[in-house]
């Protein structure tokens, strides 16, 4: 089969013959539709991800972890969980029984690789328990994942929805998705958490944070208080890092500001099927809205390498 096959950590996967996957028990062989090419599958194969050790302990490989793809029998479905060293990025994937969830009818491949980033929206109300009427931060919102999260957030019946960028032109986009008020991050440290400050009204319930780094760090410093007391609890959702994978944490961010910190997996696990189900009908009832750059998989190694998607999904077609 055709793949698309990295030969070292940091490289750039490459268009070539490899291996046609073999099932074993408990297995089965999926024909590719459609891959997204997320910043986590770009973080893995540069060796930066936590789970990279995984992913590369065999070279040569194939990247991404997920997919759509078609059953033997020919129904549509989204995949996941592939054995190492086969990845998404190929003609075929070898799957687990288990690892695949069914596309509905006439839905069409490449939109349905959006929906993994649209459930990771969905941390707002799964991870950090958004109730209809509160206000929600969504750190990093000009990306694919966040332009999502703001339209996620809407439809939950966010009061009001705050969004974070650096680019303003991006910034006005998301303000037309949706956004009640956008912050730029690409200003002094000061003006950021007068920003944080200003934009909070009574505070922010939710966070839902794809950026972690300076900006969380900042913003942190923004919601530790100059008093003792009581204050209004933050539910801090900790969903990506690309704007950094550390930062420091001030005891006093923590001792009595009221932010509750935890990962957007929380609680994800028993309301999967319900997250699924409902940012499917999101997609087909034409709520969510995305944009997409399809590409031939043949193309893989210049699409790789692009930067100027600005809020568009890389999605590979084999």
């Amino acid at each position: 089969m055709h793949a698309a096959v990295l030969h070292e950590v940091g490289g750039t996967p490459r268009f070539q013959e490899f291996p046609d996957p073999v099932a074993r028990d408990g297995e089965i062989v999926v024909k590719v539709r459609a891959v997204a090419v997320e910043n986590v599958d770009r973080a893995i194969v540069a060796g930066t991800h936590y789970t990279a050790a995984r992913y590369l302990a065999t070279l040569p490989m194939i990247p991404c972890f997920d997919g759509i793809g078609e059953l033997p029998d020919g129904r549509l479905v989204g995949f996941g969980n592939l054995r190492p060293p086969y990845g998404a990025l190929a003609e075929l994937a070898v799957v687990p029984a288990d690892g695949y969830a069914p596309i509905p009818d006439g839905f069409d491949p490449a939109t349905a690789t959006v929906l993994g980033s649209a459930i990771t929206g969905m941390a707002m109300q799964t991870a950090g328990g958004l109730a209809p009427g509160e206000t929600v931060l969504i750190q990093g919102a000009t990306g694919v994942a966040g332009r999502l999260a703001v339209q996620v957030a809407r439809l939950l019946g966010a009061g009001r929805i705050v969004a974070t960028g650096r680019d303003d032109a991006q910034l006005a986009a998301v303000a037309e998705l949706g956004a009640d008020t956008v912050i730029s991050t690409a200003v002094s440290d000061d003006e950021l958490v007068a920003a944080y400050r200003d934009a909070r009204g009574d505070g922010y319930d939710v966070v839902l944070d794809y950026l972690w780094g300076r900006p969380t760090e900042i913003l942190l410093r923004a919601l530790t208080p100059d008093s003792f007391g009581f204050h209004k609890p933050t539910r801090m959702v900790q969903a990506g890092e690309s704007a950094g994978p550390a930062l420091g944490l001030r005891a006093e961010a923590l001792r009595t500001s009221g932010v509750e910190l935890c990962g957007a997996a929380r609680g994800l696990r028993d309301r999967i099927g319900e997250a699924y189900a409902q940012v499917l009908a999101w997609a087909r009832s034409g709520e969510l809205r995305f944009a997409l750059e399809r590409v031939a998989l043949g193309d893989i190694e210049a699409a790789w390498r692009r930067t100027d998607l600005q809020g568009r999904r890389l999605v590979v077609v084999p």
